[in-house]
């Protein structure tokens, strides 16, 4: 079970930031972003192998469940 950050959202914000650059914003000014989209990913081979069962309203809110 992993809850934390999509793993490409900071490659979107550094995209964003490095555009802002290159068009001569002041780094000083630009605001601090962190990424705001986070996911639930569920892996049920690893759990299963473990003897771990996740209940239904937790298999029905993950993001990702890896069989």
């Amino acid at each position: 079970m992993s809850y934390g950050v999509n793993i490409t959202d900071p490659y979107h914000l550094v995209g964003i930031y490095t555009g802002r650059i290159l068009r001569g914003q002041n780094v000083a000014d630009l605001p601090v972003q962190q990424a705001t989209k986070m996911e639930l990913v569920l892996n049920m081979k690893t759990a299963k192998s473990l003897g771990i069962t996740f209940p239904h309203t937790l298999l029905g809110r993950a993001d990702e469940v890896i069989e």
